[in-house]
C-alpha cells in the first residue's frame, strides 16, 4: 500500500472513530457499509470496549460478523460478543463460517458460550459444540465441518449436481471430498478432472488419494508445516477410523503462522507469550520481571568470575577494556547460532538424528569467525600499544569463546526440546551466561597465566 492511500485510510478510521465517540452511530453505520471488514476492524480495535460494543450493535450482524473475526487476538472480539444481548450475539455468530465463530466463543467461559448458543438454531448449535471440544490450537479447533463431499459410488454428472446443491450452505471450499458409506475418506476430486471428465465416468477412476491427513488433536504448528510442506489448499482432518471430520485451509493456517511467530518472537526476547501488545505497564511488569530475574542470577554468576580474579585485572588493568568486547562478541555469536537453531526446530527441519552435524556446524562457523575477529583485536592491541602478549591472550580468548558460543547456540535449544521445555523461552538466558562466563573466565584465566 502506498503512503498516499495509508494515510488516506488512517484519515477514514480516524473519522469513523470520531462517529462514534459523537454518538453518530447511523452516519457511522452508513458509511461502515463501504469499508473493506479488515479496515472495519480497525475501527473497532481503536475504541474503548464501551465504545466498540455501541458500534457493534449499530452494525447489521452480516457486517459486524467479519470486523470481528479479522480483529487482533489481542482485543478479544469475544468479549465483544459476549456484552451484547444473546440474540444479536447469535445473529453474529450465525453469520460467520464455523471455524471462525468457534474461535470467538472459544475464548469465552462455558456460561457465557451457554448464553449466546441457545439463540443459535439447532443445525449451527450442534456444528460449533463439535468444535468447540477440541483445543483452539488444534487441527480440531481450526477445522471447518462445512465440506463438500460426494459418495464413492456415483458418477461425474451425479458428482456434479451433488456439488451445485452443497454450494448453497458451503461459501467457499477448494477441494471435493469421496467418502464410502461409512464416512470414510477415499479420495480428493480436483475441479479440474470433474470439469473434463465424460459424465458417465465414476468418480473412483478420477479422484486421487489424500496427499496427507491429519488427526484433530494435532497441533497447529504441524498442520501449517504440512499444508506448507505439500503445497495443499487444504488438509482433511479424520478420526482413528478414518472418518472425515472437516478440513484445515490455507487462510485459516496463515493467521496461524503469524500468532506462532510473535509468540516465538516474544519468548526469545524473554517476554511471556501472553503479554498483550496494548497491554498496561502493570501487566508487562508482571509478565518481564521474572524472566529478568532469572537473568539478575545469572549475571551474578558472571560477576562471581570476574571477582574471583580481580588480582589479576589489579595487575593488568588494561583487561577491563577488552573484557566487554570479548563477552559482547561471544553473546552476539550464541544469539546467531540460536536464532538459526530455534527456527530450525520450530519448522521441524532437525531431524534427531541431525543433532550433531547441526552443533558441529555452528562450532566451526563459531571458530572462524573467532579466528578473524580475534585476529582483528589482536592487530588493534599492538596498533595501540598493549603489547604482543596482551594481544595473544586476547586473540585466544576471543577464538575460544566463540567456538564455545557456537557451541552453546546449538547444543542449548536442542537439549532443552529434547526434554520437553520451549528453546524459545529458556535458551537466550543460558546462552548469554554462558558466553559471559567462558569469556570471562577465558581472558582472566589466560592472563593470568602469560602476563601475570
Amino acid at each position: 500500500m502506498s503512503d498516499v492511500a495509508e494515510r488516506e485510510r488512517e484519515g477514514l478510521v480516524n473519522e469513523l472513530v470520531a462517529l462514534v465517540r459523537d454518538g453518530k452511530l447511523d452516519l457511522f453505520a452508513g458509511r461502515a457499509a463501504d469499508l473493506e471488514p479488515a479496515d472495519l476492524a480497525d475501527v473497532l480495535a481503536a475504541l474503548e470496549d464501551d465504545e466498540r460494543v455501541t458500534a457493534v450493535q449499530a452494525l447489521p450482524a452480516e457486517i459486524s460478523s467479519q470486523a470481528l473475526i479479522e480483529m487482533p487476538d489481542e482485543e478479544h472480539a469475544g468479549e465483544t460478543l459476549a456484552a451484547l444481548d444473546p440474540e444479536q450475539a447469535a445473529d453474529i455468530v450465525e453469520e460467520l463460517a464455523d471455524d471462525d465463530a468457534a474461535d470467538i466463543l472459544g475464548d469465552l467461559e462455558p456460561a457465557e458460550q451457554e448464553r449466546i448458543l441457545s439463540e443459535v438454531e439447532d443445525v449451527g448449535r450442534a456444528e460449533l459444540e463439535k468444535l468447540l471440544v477440541y483445543d483452539a490450537e488444534s487441527a480440531g479447533g481450526l477445522m471447518t465441518t462445512r465440506l463438500v463431499t460426494v459418495p464413492d459410488t456415483v458418477r461425474v454428472n451425479e458428482a456434479l449436481d451433488e456439488v451445485r446443491r452443497q454450494t448453497e450452505e458451503v461459501e467457499d471450499f477448494y477441494e471435493v471430498f469421496v467418502i464410502d458409506a461409512r464416512r470414510r475418506l477415499v479420495g480428493v476430486l480436483s475441479f479440474r478432472a470433474l470439469a473434463v471428465s465424460p459424465p458417465w465416468r465414476p468418480v473412483r477412476e478420477i479422484m486421487e488419494a489424500p496427499a496427507v491427513t491429519v488427526g484433530p488433536e494435532e497441533d497447529q504448528e504441524e498442520v501449517a508445516r504440512v499444508l506448507a510442506r505439500y503445497n495443499l489448499p487444504s488438509v482433511p482432518v479424520v478420526d482413528m477410523d478414518g472418518r472425515l471430520l472437516g478440513c484445515v485451509t490455507f487462510d485459516d493456517v496463515s493467521d496461524v503462522v503469524e500468532a506462532e511467530n510473535t509468540e516465538d518472537i516474544l519468548r526469545f526476547g524473554g517476554v511471556s507469550a501472553g503479554e498483550e501488545l496494548k497491554g498496561d505497564w502493570q501487566a508487562a511488569v508482571k509478565s518481564r520481571l521474572p524472566w529478568l530475574m532469572v537473568n539478575l542470577v545469572t549475571a551474578f554468576v558472571a560477576g562471581a568470575v570476574v571477582l574471583s580474579r580481580q588480582d589479576v585485572i589489579a595487575k593488568v588493568v588494561l583487561l577491563a577494556a577488552y573484557m566487554p568486547i570479548v563477552a559482547g562478541m561471544g553473546g552476539n555469536a550464541g544469539t546467531q547460532a540460536l536464532a538459526v537453531t530455534v527456527r530450525g526446530l520450530a519448522v521441524g527441519v532437525i531431524p534427531r538424528d541431525q543433532a550433531f552435524r547441526v552443533v558441529a556446524k555452528e562450532m566451526t562457523a563459531g571458530l572462524i569467525n573467532g579466528l578473524v575477529n580475534g585476529t582483528i583485536v589482536c592487530i588493534v592491541a599492538l596498533l595501540l600499544g598493549h603489547g604482543a602478549k596482551l594481544g595473544i591472550v586476547v586473540f585466544l580468548a576471543m577464538s575460544v569463546n566463540l567456538l564455545v558460543a557456537g557451541f552453546a547456540g546449538a547444543f542449548i535449544p536442542i537439549l532443552l526440546e529434547r526434554a520437553g521445555v520451549d528453546p524459545a523461552i529458556a535458551s537466550s538466558i543460558f546462552v548469554t551466561t554462558f558466553t559471559d562466563v567462558c569469556g570471562f573466565s577465558l581472558l582472566l584465566g589466560l592472563a593470568s597465566a602469560l602476563l601475570v
